[in-house]
């Protein structure tokens, strides 16, 4: 366990990492984010209380980047957490906090409060990043099957998605949000967003994993100084079943990971993360196993991969997505492809 000492300091525990030797990514704005986050999606099978105490761990073990979300359900919970650690010493400005806006809270009166509502859940004061977590508007219920459409679903909508954007720049101004981003774009959609945005993001939050490594769009965010950062970093192996379907493949698998895991002496797991950090994206893997998530920390700051390593491990990209989302299409008989613009243009309503 970590403690305190009479300065009031928080420690880190003996085994964990000093937060000090975390790789830092830059944002355009000159502010510094850890390269490697906690993300905090339970998979509908992990419950507040289970993730706050994975938070409370890797709190101690040396990480100090979180990846919330309203729609996640366990904000409130984390919160008093991220409180605990203020008053046994950790300083605010030490941490690093996202939260993002969920589909059903699009509409231009219902961003700014929402926000307002992660904040004080999370009982940190302001976000250093607040990202739309969807660029559809179409909700759904939890833990709901593949099959699940919202009644009143529609397709992407750049003059609506623009209305939600300017709410979020109100947020910067205010002073409650540092940064603001987006998250499960496209390139079409990004270039529209750069387009008209007063504001522009600073990061967007997209699938990147060995096996999906979204070359074109990880080219495209990092030319227009957008931070890429990476969910499913180790191939989702506890995504909900929704998200499954039989072609997927699994990344912690591949021949070309486990030799190199053999080599460290790490499972498959570690090797993922360190190939993210060191492509130059920002992984946020989730565990809620303390030797798990140790693991993933110790591996960003111990020997690096091998440039042979590295283009051993570009080639093995699948293009296999596995959060398809299929739950935000506004129509019968689509294809889950229409969400991600894959003839390079917004497939249209």
């Amino acid at each position: 366990m970590t403690r305190s000492t009479n300065s009031g300091q928080f420690e880190v525990a003996p085994d964990g990492v000093d937060p000090r030797l975390i790789p830092q990514r830059t944002l355009y704005t000159g502010a510094t984010m850890p390269a490697i986050g906690f993300g905090t999606f339970g998979s509908d099978h992990v419950s507040p209380a289970e993730m706050a105490e994975a938070v409370r761990g890797a709190l101690e073990v040396g990480y100090r980047h979180f990846d919330c979300a309203a729609v996640y359900g366990n904000e409130a919970e984390i919160g008093q957490v991220f409180e605990e650690a203020f008053r046994r010493g950790l300083r605010r400005e030490e941490l690093w906090v996202t939260s993002k806006l969920w589909n059903d809270k699009h509409g231009e009166e219902d961003v700014i409060p929402a926000c307002l509502q992660s904040i004080r859940d999370l009982r940190v004061g302001y976000l250093d990043l607040y990202l739309i977590h969807w660029p559809f508007p179409n909700a759904h219920p939890p833990g709901c099957d593949v099959h699940s459409r919202a009644p009143n679903a529609r397709p992407y909508i750049h003059e609506n998605y623009m209305k939600t954007w300017r709410q979020l720049e109100k947020l910067v101004r205010m002073g409650v949000v540092r940064h603001i981003g987006t998250s499960n774009m496209t390139i079409p959609k990004l270039r529209l967003l750069l387009r008209d945005a007063e504001i522009k993001p600073a990061a967007n939050e997209m699938e990147l994993h060995p096996h999906f490594q979204q070359p074109e769009l990880f080219r495209f965010v990092c030319a227009n100084g957008i931070l890429p950062i990476g969910y499913c970093p180790i191939g989702s192996p506890h995504r909900p079943e929704r998200d499954r379907t039989p072609e997927d493949t699994v990344d912690i698998e591949d021949p070309v990971i486990v030799r190199i895991a053999e080599r460290l002496g790490v499972h498959p797991a570690v090797v993922c993360v360190k190939w993210a950090v060191q492509r130059g994206q920002v992984p946020i893997p989730m565990s809620t196993k303390r030797s798990h998530y140790l693991a993933n920390l110790r591996g960003v700051v111990s020997e690096p991969l091998t440039e042979e390593e590295m283009q051993a491990i570009a080639a093995i990209d699948r293009n296999c997505r596995l959060i398809k989302g299929q739950v935000f299409l506004w129509k019968e008989d689509q294809s889950w492809e229409d969400l991600w613009d894959v003839n390079g243009e917004i497939t249209p309503p």
